[in-house]
């Protein structure tokens, strides 16, 4: 019988304490003597948001179909728990075991946001693993980073041994393999290190030196080590039918973020939003069979138990079998009990009827992503979206016995003018409009228009990695310029204005774009106590502002200048497939206002298609 890591005392004594305990539902359980290699799979944030992770499920998945391997999973210990084990030297461990990570051969952490690095120092300092590769020696686990922050992945190069670029199911095998070769024959760390930079998609930081101009940007980025290569090609899984999937996902104890089964539809967006990352590092965009989605959603909701189920791509309405895979689910499950989740769809007659067929309209609210008030702001960012369209789509949806309806934009895009700003009140206030031009005896109440704004922070491989950003100040101005504009509109009793955190924004935008420097800030900070920075409650903006100061950083540097054509970015060295010159004739059209047609409408040749298939191949012999 495992013994808990944790006596009851102290399980007692946390708030839920069953994000601990492991020995869930469809939780791999081996026998450690009789495996080769032990994988620690990290999320670095609380088990609710973790347990949700589908890249996870699918790594977890994959490694334990292997004999050889036995894969479990830890996460971020909250601050109770945090606290106890640094005073009771209690080392982090992972739930299926119980074990320390320590005692693993890997550790591997996703990274998806920025604001959970702290996060990552945690895991370490926890787990009693030197947070600096150097220090690492043989008693040591690899500590492997994979996700879309390793996209760009130098504010943490002297934290990790590897970085996994790309897809997780394509060398993952041949990483472990070499391991096992590795560890029968012998050698020192190093050698393994030189090993894994051979295998594609593999980084090893420390093989890789940075120089610097005088006025701060990067002169070079060259391997110091024969066996590291110039350029390291992310991983695709082309054919994602046949890909590995959870057939069996963990179900937790407790409630989680993504409480149901996740359908993932398809990979990639062809749509080519300027702002977003995901569709352009994705690319190309594949789909999965439909009547293999059809197995995967009877056999999944048979071994969870889950009573929703939810399709998971960038742009759901994109996917060309939507039609036929929706239909299925309604006749299959609807009767029984199972409530159907379609997020990313655009609101269209197909998707408003479907959505009729799923939701209790009376309570759901519908969501559009407009970005941008202004239809020159949506061509200036390729939304691909016209105000008709917005309208119309809103239209239908009221007409339909909705009332409720979010509107998501963004502030702080290249060339925003205080009009494009003040277009976002009045967007809102022409969509609460369209419900009261409805005669009122088929209206359902008042309307409620929420409308939100991030506000925009440029990532690296998107046309906008030239941009600059806004500094807290002028974001929040800008928030209060919308919120003022909100106050004045007719509708306004209909209306409600949110706007994101601007000083999480600051430090995301020197994450995201940072270079090699930056990660003495982020050691810093942590030093000084910052931790779970995603959340409100514990976010310390004075400590990082501390930390920036320490260590003589200059957000300014990284946030505030606009890039140069032609400067060299930390990041260059991966070949994500999209052309830079593809990216900068992208910003170019931005600046212009012209808008670029998705792709299946036309090929732009980003050079996504050098992975031949997906999108780029349809139709073609």
């Amino acid at each position: 019988m495992r013994k808990l890591a944790l006596d009851d005392d102290i399980l007692l004594s946390i708030e839920k304490p069953a994000r601990y305990i492991g020995g869930e539902v469809n939780a791999v359980m081996k026998d450690k003597n009789d495996v080769d290699l032990r994988f620690a799979m990290c999320f670095p944030d609380v088990y609710e948001i973790g347990s949700s992770h589908l890249g996870i499920q699918i790594l977890y998945d994959m490694f334990n179909r292997r004999e050889d391997v036995w894969c479990e999973r830890v996460y971020s210990p909250w601050t109770d728990l945090d606290k106890v084990m640094r005073e009771k030297d209690i080392p982090l461990f992972a739930l299926e075991s119980q074990e320390p990570v320590r005692d693993f051969d890997f550790l591997g952490i996703t990274i998806q946001f920025e604001m959970c690095y702290t996060n990552i120092l945690q895991v370490l300092e926890l787990s009693h693993i030197p947070l600096h590769a150097s220090d690492r020696t043989l008693e040591d686990p690899f500590v492997i980073g994979g996700g879309p922050c390793t996209y760009n992945p130098e504010p943490l190069a002297e934290f990790f041994d590897i970085f996994y670029i790309g897809e997780g199911e394509t060398v993952y095998d041949e990483l472990f393999d070499a391991y096992k070769e590795w560890k029968k024959n012998g050698g020192s760390r190093q050698q393994f290190l030189e090993r894994a930079a051979q295998i594609e998609g593999l980084y090893v930081p420390m093989f890789y030196d940075a120089e610097y101009n005088e006025d701060g940007t990067l002169h070079s980025f060259t391997p110091n080590n024969p066996n590291a290569p110039a350029r390291v090609k992310k991983q695709v899984v082309m054919d994602v039918t046949d890909a590995p999937y959870p057939m069996n996902p963990v179900v937790p104890f407790i409630k989680a973020t993504q409480d149901r089964v996740v359908l993932e539809i398809q990979r990639g967006c062809i749509r080519g939003c300027r702002f977003c990352q995901a569709g352009m590092i994705y690319r190309p965009t594949r789909e999965r069979n439909v009547e293999r989605l059809k197995e995967y959603a009877r056999q999944m909701l048979q071994s969870t138990g889950h009573e929703e189920i939810s399709l998971s791509s960038l742009s759901s309405s994109d996917y060309s079998e939507l039609k036929e895979l929706v239909t299925f689910l309604i006749d299959e499950f609807k009767e029984k009990g199972i409530n159907i989740s379609l997020p990313s769809l655009r609101i269209d007659a197909f998707s408003l009827d479907v959505m009729s067929k799923v939701q209790d309209i009376r309570k759901s609210s519908l969501t559009f992503a407009p970005e941008a008030g202004s239809q020159r702001m949506r061509n200036v960012i390729n939304k691909g979206l016209t105000e008709e369209d917005i309208l119309d789509g809103a239209g239908q949806a009221f007409e339909g016995g909705w009332t409720k309806v979010k509107l998501y934009f963004m502030l702080g895009l290249p060339t925003e003018t205080e009009e494009d700003m003040k277009e976002i009140a009045r967007l809102s206030d022409r969509v609460a409009r369209r419900y009261y031009e409805i005669p009122k005896e088929n209206r359902h109440g008042k309307c409620q228009i929420t409308a939100s704004s991030s506000f925009f922070v440029p990532k690296p491989f998107t046309p906008f990695q030239w941009a600059s950003m806004c500094t807290a100040e002028e974001y929040s101005r800008r928030a209060f310029l919308v919120r003022d504009e909100f106050q004045a509109q007719l509708n306004r009793k209909s209306l409600k204005y949110n706007w994101h955190d601007a000083d999480g924004t600051v430090l995301e935008g020197v994450m995201a774009r940072g270079d090699r420097r930056v990660g003495k800030v982020i050691e810093e900070a942590y030093r000084l106590g910052c931790l779970f920075d995603s959340w409100t409650e514990s976010f310390r903006n004075d400590l990082w502002m501390q930390a920036f100061e320490n260590t003589g950083v200059d957000i300014a540097f990284y946030n505030l200048r606009k890039r140069e054509k032609d400067e060299l970015f930390p990041w260059d060295f991966i070949d994500i497939g999209v052309s830079r010159s593809f990216l900068y004739r992208e910003w170019e059209r931005a600046m212009a206002g012209e808008v670029t047609p998705n792709c299946r409408m036309q090929c732009s040749g980003c050079g996504a298609a050098k992975f031949g298939g997906g999108v780029c191949y349809e139709g073609k012999n």
